[in-house]
């Protein structure tokens, strides 16, 4: 679905256009064409393919959808990949925008992802300045939007987090503390897929390797690799406080059966030592004295009583009961 087709000159906006006069409005100098395609079928993308010359690798790259995350260069062109990342209440949604440019044009194709980049658009028109350095620069405010968009979520993933470890030593939490650490630790893992991919590529679009038509604008990109260092980092950080965590909420699950099986222990002895007696006194032998003495009974019951307590009073005072 086209959602933008715009002609651009000097860094200024010129006026919206159809299809049809793209390939009129690449020809003019120091004109170049900024186009947005939301879930873009196959019929579109060959349309798009037809106008701007794509690299047909490229395009069947964004007819398929699900790539990694990568800036690949198509002669004085270059095509990326990459992921973008929003939270449905608790859910972590991924959506892919591939983004084909040249010093004349900007290709957008966003698919399974609500937000738009309506916003980048009026950020770019508000800064003619920089518009002026052409595609190249649409490209970097593109880019920056998406890894922007990373750091709510990682916010969101650090709140939550906070929240469970708060919930780590609380009694009959331990389920549920597991079973949310396991579902933040799938999210960061697939936003962490998302973004080391995307770092290493946009490495290579500053510095003296850089792509051609990236020359101007090399510092923009840098700012980018700054921001996807720091989510890394954050991601990684995120990631190994959940291994603590799962580490010292199964830990407080082995406390707590520990505990209970001390308990258990401490009762069995008690227990066992009154059996012991019961069974000696139980035997019946005919040349036992105490079968034959009237007090023998209470005698018998005031022994097994006085063990028992003093075995209560010692397990107690040692923490197992």
């Amino acid at each position: 679905m086209l959602i933008n087709c715009i002609a651009y000159h000097d860094g200024k906006k010129v006026r919206d256009i159809s299809i049809d006069e793209i390939s009129d409005y690449l020809a003019r100098p120091g004109h170049f064409v900024w186009v947005a395609l939301k879930d873009a079928d196959a019929a579109e993308l060959d349309v798009m393919k037809a106008e701007f010359g794509l690299h047909e690798l490229a395009v069947e790259d964004a007819r398929h959808g699900h790539q990694r995350p990568k800036i690949e260069e198509y002669g004085d062109s270059l095509f990326a990949v990459v992921h973008s990342a929003e939270l449905s209440g608790t859910e972590l949604l991924i959506g892919e925008v591939d983004i084909f440019v040249e010093k004349n044009f900007v290709l957008s194709v966003r698919n399974r992802s609500q937000r738009g980049f309506l916003g980048v658009r009026s950020r770019c028109e508000r800064e003619p300045h920089l518009l002026r350095e052409g595609s190249v620069f649409v490209f970097y405010a593109l880019l920056d939007a998406v890894v922007d968009r990373y750091f709510p979520v990682i916010d969101a993933l650090e709140s939550e987090l906070e929240k469970i470890e708060e919930q780590i030593f609380v009694d009959g939490a331990e389920r549920a503390n597991v079973e949310r650490l396991y579902q933040l630790k799938r999210q960061a893992t697939v936003l962490k897929h998302a973004v080391a991919p995307l770092l290493e590529a946009v490495s290579r679009l500053y510095g003296s390797r850089a792509p051609a038509l990236c020359g101007q604008t090399q510092e923009y990109f840098r700012d980018v690799y700054d921001h996807l260092y720091r989510i890394n980092a954050s991601i990684d950080s995120i990631r190994d406080t959940i291994s603590t965590a799962i580490q010292v909420n199964l830990s407080m699950v082995n406390i707590g059966q520990s505990e209970v099986n001390k308990r258990l222990a401490a009762w069995a002895a008690i227990f066992a030592v009154a059996t012991a007696l019961v069974g000696i006194w139980g035997m019946n032998f005919k040349s036992m004295p105490e079968l034959q003495w009237t007090y023998g009974y209470p005698f018998a019951l005031g022994i097994i009583a006085a063990v028992c307590g003093y075995l209560h009073y010692r397990f107690r005072k040692s923490g197992w009961l």
